[in-house]
């Protein structure tokens, strides 16, 4: 698919300057809107503004910009049909052959703790989701890019072809509708919480993927790990500075050791195996809570997940590595323990920050 025409308009802004830069560069003429125009334009990037297209200015505080049979008519249009390409002669509607489009920070402005109901409201998209949706529809003939992380392949692609090939597009559109999908759980999920439905007669979930596992609960299954809506914590958020990947059950024991020492106060430790708690102490030092957590079973305890509630000593560490374990959580690590778990090559170590856990009513 030959790109000659595309429209840009996107909430996030990353990278967009460049990749219009490179577009026109091709030849590639360039329709925008709103902020998105205005942001190219100052670049010294020609850009033909939506109104131009459509004859109709942008209405209501901008809620009305895009939708617009010369918009829609030429991202909708499947150009394998005489039947739409001559209808699109007749309206005088050019076709759009890529849409760049990302959409409203719904999710980052309601996780502001004083947002208003107003707020939100103004953060739920409309015209962005449309072009989206109709772009990835019509994947045959349209291209559609919602995550500046694929800039740079769509742009080598066209380098290397002049054009966008028929895998990638549809690749595209899959993405393009779990950006939608995503949204529209999120805008759910918040009137949900507004009305304060705890179960709603259809429960919308949308998830990020945080990382690929080393396999499932039995080692010949895949598994993958996603974080739900908002703000990653805990777990999703944890950084991993060492060892083999993680696997299904190492985070499900994990989540279940670094949940319990979340309820200890000062210097604590706990021990958890196959979702069974070893041992939980705490102490006035750190390295005497471990040794006091292990010495509750010390059989058990080998093979299994170490969490612990404040910075890692090297004291600590030299304890810790006496033993086989398979992962050690902790908020933080001292360089002198990094430097002793590190002599341990299949050791998983996890930085993580606290559990968010929600209040219960």
């Amino acid at each position: 698919m030959e790109v000659r025409r595309a429209l840009i308009s996107v909430s996030d802004k990353s990278g967009v300057v460049e990749l219009a830069r490179a577009l026109t560069q091709r030849g590639i003429a360039i329709v925008s809107s709103g902020g998105t125009a205005r942001a190219l334009a100052d670049a010294g990037i020609e850009v033909t503004p939506v109104p131009d297209v459509t004859g109709a200015p942008e209405i209501l505080d901008g809620r009305v910009k895009t939708l617009h049979p010369k918009i829609h008519g030429g991202i909708l249009a499947d150009r394998r049909k005489p039947a739409h390409v001559e209808q699109m002669d007749e309206q005088g509607i050019e076709p759009i052959d890529l849409v760049v489009c990302n959409l409203y920070p719904f999710e980052r402005t309601v996780a502001h703790p004083a947002v208003t109901e107003e707020d939100a409201i103004e953060q739920i998209d409309v015209g962005g989701p449309a072009m989206v949706r109709a772009a990835a529809k019509n994947f045959h003939s349209v291209a559609v890019v919602v995550n500046p992380e694929r800039y740079d392949s769509v742009l080598a692609e066209l380098s290397e072809s002049g054009s966008i090939s028929l895998e990638t597009r549809r690749r595209l559109a899959l993405e393009a509708f779990q950006h939608t999908g995503a949204y529209d759980a999120s805008i759910a999920a918040y009137l949900a919480g507004i009305e304060h439905d705890l179960f709603p007669q259809r429960m919308l979930l949308a998830g990020t993927k945080v990382m690929d596992l080393r396999y499932g609960e039995n080692s010949h299954q895949s598994a993958a790990f996603y974080a739900n809506r908002g703000t990653p914590t805990g777990l999703a958020a944890a950084e991993q500075l060492h060892g083999k990947e993680l696997s299904y059950n190492n985070l499900l024991d994990t989540d279940a050791a670094w949940k319990l020492a979340q309820d200890l106060e000062g210097a604590g430790a706990a021990i958890i195996k196959h979702s069974n708690p070893c041992g939980v102490a705490i102490a006035g030092e750190l390295a005497e809570a471990f040794r006091l957590a292990f010495e509750c079973d010390t059989t058990s305890a080998f093979g299994g997940i170490v969490a612990l509630t404040k910075t890692c000593d090297r004291a600590t560490a030299e304890k810790i590595a006496e033993i086989f374990t398979e992962v050690v959580v902790a908020p933080d690590y001292e360089d002198g323990a990094l430097e002793v778990l590190m002599t341990k090559k299949n050791l998983r170590i996890l930085k993580a920050g606290r559990y968010s856990l929600p209040e219960m009513d």
